[in-house]
C-alpha cells in the first residue's frame, strides 16, 4: 500500500517539476546570457541525476542464474492474478470475435456457392449452355 502512495507522489512531483518547468522557460527568452547558460547546465545537471533515479527503478529485471528476464510486475506493484487476467481479457475477446467473424464469412460464402449450384440445378437450361459465349451475349442483349 505504501509503495502504491510512493508512485503517486512521484507521479505528483513529476507533474509539478514539469509545470515548474515549463513556467520557468517561458520566462527564460527574456534573461541575459550568462544567466541563460548557468540555468542551462543546471537543467542539463537535473535531467542526468534524474535519468540514474529512474534507471534505479525503471522495471524489475530477476536475474536467474546466467540470464536475467523482465517480470510483469511484482505483488507489490498493486496488480494481483486478477487483474492480470483482466488485462488479458480484452486481447483474448478480439481474437475469439475475429475467429468468429471468419467462421460466418466462410458460412456465407459456402450459402452463396449452395444457391448458385441449386439455381443451376433446378434450372430449365442444362448447366453447358451457361459456358457457351453465345449464351452470355444473349443475356446480355435480353436484359
Amino acid at each position: 500500500m505504501t509503495n502504491s502512495l510512493q508512485k503517486r507522489a512521484n507521479i505528483l512531483q513529476d507533474r509539478f517539476g514539469l509545470k515548474t518547468a515549463s513556467y520557468l522557460s517561458s520566462g527564460a527568452a527574456d534573461l541575459p546570457y550568462d544567466i541563460s547558460e548557468r540555468l542551462r547546465a543546471a537543467r542539463a545537471q537535473a535531467i542526468s541525476q534524474r535519468k540514474i533515479a529512474k534507471a534505479e527503478t525503471a522495471g524489475n529485471v530477476v536475474n536467474a542464474g546466467g540470464g536475467a528476464a523482465l517480470t510483469w510486475g511484482s505483488s507489490d506493484d498493486g496488480l494481483n492474478w486478477w487483474s492480470r487476467i483482466a488485462s488479458v481479457l480484452p486481447l483474448i475477446a478480439l481474437v475469439v470475435g475475429l475467429l468468429v467473424i471468419n467462421s460466418i464469412q466462410d458460412d456465407n460464402r459456402a450459402q452463396e456457392l449452395a444457391e448458385v449450384d441449386v439455381a443451376l440445378l433446378t434450372d430449365e437450361l442444362p448447366p453447358d449452355a451457361f459456358a457457351d459465349p453465345g449464351f452470355v451475349q444473349f443475356l446480355k442483349a435480353t436484359r
